[in-house]
């Protein structure tokens, strides 16, 4: 048996069931020997899934005109761009190799909030070139300050442990996870009003027994401190998702939540602890709501597609590798159509009243 599911195994036979967001969480994030812990090759070609990232150096290049383009009209004469969840580093190495040698030698600091000390090292060892400009934090809570400039992540949400819920006679259940006759099984309990979803009486009357849907506090929570960290700019999300009212559809009635492994999807989540991805899409109107919250106004929520593009139309005369990096970013039959883009921001914090300004 697997470290992890040996793990998850005495937990279980201990208390009987947990939360398959707990279950997540163990598979995918326990120190040194959850998924995420493992080889970093699990992303791109050879690996489980694919990624913006691993399209090839243009969507770090974009990101970086944009970015770079964002801190010149806020006037800034220091700014911090933070990534949370930089995986191997790879797209901040793209990020920071195009930013403007203006703002590579000072003007601008790339934070990286990692809490994984093994995907530290990986980060650190790919961005040795960068020494001196790039700083690892734990948590938001270990920042030196609050942040002026950008605050971003890349498919980090759909990645946070999740809870799954059922419609059954005509009330919410929770599919906790239990173990039996060798393998692990989903358990009906009774869900928690803080989990259920505000849904209207009229679709509620309409929904199939057995419809599901994944919830996701440590996302809201997530993005929420995100934002209150931010003193000044924007706070971005690339990911795959929708709004709360797609989630209700006919067509997804088995909810979102995949796994994939060997870049192939399976509905199997219990399958493979430790050494398959686990995802749901993202809840975007929820992330909204959360990130307004926090004081955040709303700019923007929009295709992947549409964001890239406006960025490129600035860029002439392509080669023909970024063409076809553009082409798989952009297309609605790879990342373009299922990737969206939530942007949200923040002017300058007004200096409270009687405090003394410099």
């Amino acid at each position: 048996m697997e470290p992890v599911e040996a793990m998850l195994r005495q937990e279980i036979l201990a208390r009987g069931s947990i939360s398959f967001a707990h279950f997540m969480e163990i598979a995918l994030y326990c120190p040194k020997i959850g998924y995420y812990e493992g080889d970093p090759g699990v992303v791109g070609r050879r690996g489980d899934f694919y990624t913006s990232v691993s399209a090839g150096p243009l969507f770090g290049e974009l990101l970086a005109r944009q970015f770079s383009a964002w801190v010149c009209e806020m006037g800034l004469d220091q700014a911090q761009i933070v990534e949370a969840g930089a995986h191997d580093g790879r797209l901040a190495g793209d990020i920071l190799g195009w930013l403007p040698s203006s703002h590579r030698r000072a003007s601008i600091k790339y934070w990286i909030i990692e809490e994984s000390e093994r995907r530290r090292e990986w980060q650190r060892a790919r961005l040795e070139v960068f020494a001196g400009q790039v700083e690892w934090f734990a948590s938001f809570d270990h920042l030196p300050g609050p942040v002026e400039g950008v605050i971003f992540c890349n498919e980090l949400l759909d990645a946070f442990p999740f809870c799954v819920l059922q419609w059954r006679g005509k009330q919410w259940v929770e599919l906790k996870v239990g173990f039996d006759e060798g393998r692990f099984v989903w358990r009906p309990a009774p869900a928690e009003p803080a989990l259920t979803p505000k849904i209207p009486r009229e679709i509620e009357a309409v929904l199939p027994e057995a419809f599901q849907i994944e919830v996701c506090p440590a996302a809201r929570m997530w993005w929420r401190t995100a934002a209150r960290q931010l003193a000044r700019g924007k706070l971005i999300t690339f990911d795959y998702g929708f709004e709360a009212d797609e989630f209700l559809s006919p067509a997804r009635a088995d909810g979102t939540a995949r796994a994939y492994f060997e870049h192939r999807m399976s509905n199997d989540l219990l399958a493979r602890p430790g050494q398959q991805d686990v995802t749901a899409h993202v809840n975007f109107t929820e992330i909204q709501i959360a990130g307004e919250s926090a004081g955040l106004q709303t700019e923007r929520f929009t295709s992947q597609s549409k964001f890239l593009t406006e960025i490129a139309a600035q860029i002439e005369d392509w080669p023909s590798d970024r063409v076809r990096q553009f082409q798989t970013l952009t297309h609605p039959e790879h990342l373009g159509r299922a990737f969206k883009v939530l942007i949200q921001s923040r002017d300058a914090i007004p200096t409270p009243p009687g405090s003394r300004t410099s």
